[in-house]
């Protein structure tokens, strides 16, 4: 198949899955055969995409005109195919997981749930493909809309109560800070297209200009979640751990510091950006305050969220590093997290369907009865924290070695003391599951075995990118050098 092919097919899939689960109706092994043939189709058209992007070809596809020089357009270059690939190779995994999790827990609207979960990766593709802002803008808002039944899946005064926190944060951003941006950007470049050196390079902005756009910019992205526009997420957290696990450790999370990346490197441009220095500090705050906000939270699922806000701002604070190796690591983590955060939820998953526990302090001796997920969850700490032989290692190796390339002593101590904090909230729950005795004698084993082996699976690929980074290295390393 042709690069255009394999692009409409990423996109079209997802949809004709999300068409099929929808005919199923209430067949359940029908709608989850379709779901898995779904995904695995969505990561075979993925595949092809990067044989091709890697053998240094960029695949394109343009349709109809939607203004003057302004077509809804696609085109996979090395940052896209990275996204595309984690987002649908990870689909897969968690397809595997929801079985177990949502036939456990009798979870209601099941039809409902896959269907929007492909119309959501059909999204993700569209924003990892895109050629230009306004494709990107228009695939962002649709994953939003598509999102948001999942999150209030289960209809309750919580569930409601967080939907309209993640409307009113994603739809309030985009429409009143990011738009605006765009519209910005068309008028003083002419293009929206994304271009290696950024579309604003030579355009002759004064360095006050070029700040304020790019804060529209990056408050605009309220998916990358810079504090304070980041009470979505953890109020995301009402939906069920499937949702929490993909969409909120992946797909729309993920979204927003892709699209962050993809603004500095593709819209400005390192070099334009070389006197603004006030995004490492906003990205180091947010690291910082969120890991704190995480150390207090007892509930599992809201340290996790709180933690998924701090380590988003680690690509952030490493794409406004502006080099090389600081945009690389910004690739990296992208990557890193999105495996070692979706162990940690769906090891939290796991643990509230085995044994109805969602509080950290409630997790006493619990490795003794569930040794695959807790081991699972202990890999995805490590990577967290960035300690080998995980994943996070690699990506926040880099990101400190540019910190001292640039003599960045500020990155380098948020990186540090953040360090400390990841371990000083995650260690705790290790030590609690495996070292601590249970109260009482559990009468409880591990979770369904779709659970656990899509846990065990992340987990291995968290550790399979410590060992064997290539394929993201070498294109994170194209993202930094184009």
């Amino acid at each position: 198949m042709s690069g255009a092919q394999l692009i409409a097919g990423a996109l079209l899939v997802p949809l004709a899955g999300a068409a099929g689960i929808a005919l199923a109706g209430r067949r359940p092994n029908l709608r989850e055969t379709v779901t898995l043939a779904t995904a695995a189709l969505l990561f075979a058209c993925v595949l092809g995409l990067a044989r091709i992007v890697l053998g240094r070809s960029t695949p394109q596809l343009f349709l109809l005109e939607m203004l003057p020089g302004i077509a809804l357009g696609f085109r996979v270059e090395p940052l896209g195919m990275l996204f595309a690939l984690v987002a649908s190779g990870l689909w897969i995994v968690n397809s595997v997981y929801s079985i177990g999790y949502m036939r456990a827990n009798n979870e209601p609207h099941q039809r409902r749930f896959y269907v929007c979960f492909a119309l959501a990766l059909s999204a993700t593709m569209g924003i990892a493909l895109s050629a230009n802002l306004l494709t990107l803008f228009l695939f962002y808002e649709m994953l939003t809309l598509v999102t948001w039944p999942l999150v209030v899946h289960h209809g309750d005064a919580d569930a409601r109560s967080g939907g309209r926190t993640y409307l009113a944060y994603l739809i309030g951003t985009s429409i009143v800070l990011l738009l605006p941006a765009i519209v910005i950007t068309w008028t003083l470049a002419g293009t929206l297209e994304f271009t290696p050196g950024g579309i604003l390079k030579g355009v002759g902005l004064s360095h006050a200009a070029i700040g304020g756009l790019l804060a529209l910019f990056m408050f605009g992205i309220g998916k990358a979640a810079l504090m304070p526009f980041h009470r979505w997420l953890p109020a995301a957290m009402v939906a069920p751990t499937p949702v929490s696990a993909l969409l909120h450790a992946v797909a729309v999370v993920k979204a927003g510091v892709f699209a962050v990346v993809k603004v500095i490197v593709y819209v400005f441009g390192t070099e334009a950006l070389g006197g603004t220095d006030w995004l490492p500090t906003v990205a180091g705050f947010t690291i910082l305050a969120a890991s704190v906000v995480a150390l207090r939270s007892d509930n599992l699922k809201r340290r996790l969220a709180y933690s998924t806000v701090s380590q988003l701002s680690y690509v952030v604070l490493a794409a406004a590093l502006l080099t090389p190796l600081s945009v690389t690591a910004a690739v990296l983590h992208i990557a890193a997290h999105a495996v070692g955060k979706i162990t940690l939820f769906f090891a939290a998953g796991a643990i509230y369907t085995a044994a109805g526990k969602t509080e950290v302090s409630q997790l006493d001796g619990i490795g003794r009865c569930m040794p695959w997920t807790m081991g699972a969850f202990a890999v995805g700490t490590l990577s967290m924290i960035g300690l080998p032989p995980a994943a996070g290692f690699v990506s926040k190796w880099y990101l400190l070695a540019a910190a001292v390339e640039l003599e960045h002593w500020t990155a380098l101590g948020v990186v540090a003391a953040s360090t400390l904090l990841n371990a000083a909230y995650f260690v705790p729950i290790v030590y609690r599951a495996f070292l601590r005795p249970p109260p009482c004698a559990a009468a409880h084993g591990e979770a369904p075995w779709p659970m656990v082996a899509a846990l065990t699976l992340t987990a291995a690929l968290t550790l399979a990118l410590f060992f064997r980074p290539d394929i993201a290295l070498e294109l994170a390393q194209a993202v930094a050098g184009g």
